[in-house]
């Protein structure tokens, strides 16, 4: 988890340091330039590609006991009929799984 979070606070750093004097830099990543949003959508990329591999080699070591991160095996029609049951509405994909935040 250390090494998990230092990935992150690298990522976070890097975003943070943009602004507007330096919005325009072109971003050197193995010596292929980039514009920041370009670096940006790399990234954005390649971190899923990552959490893939971790989610992977998860379900292999846990075998029957892994608990699925998203809709289990077998139970998306009663996902989809629970989903379309509801009135269309806004809200980010994550709520669901996140919890109401703004409320407490």
């Amino acid at each position: 988890m250390q090494k998990w979070n230092e990935g992150w606070q690298c990522l976070f750093a890097a975003i943070d340091s943009v602004n507007a004097d330096n919005i325009d830099a072109i971003i050197y990543i193995r010596n292929m330039g980039h514009t920041v949003t370009e670096a940006i959508n790399r990234q954005l990329a390649h971190y899923p590609y990552h959490v893939g591999q971790i989610v992977f080699i998860g379900k292999m070591a846990l075998n029957e006991q892994w608990k699925s991160l998203s809709i289990p095996r077998g139970n998306s029609a009663e996902y989809n009929a629970d989903k379309f049951a509801q009135p269309k509405h806004k809200e980010h994909f994550t709520d669901e799984f996140l919890g109401d935040k703004k409320a407490k």
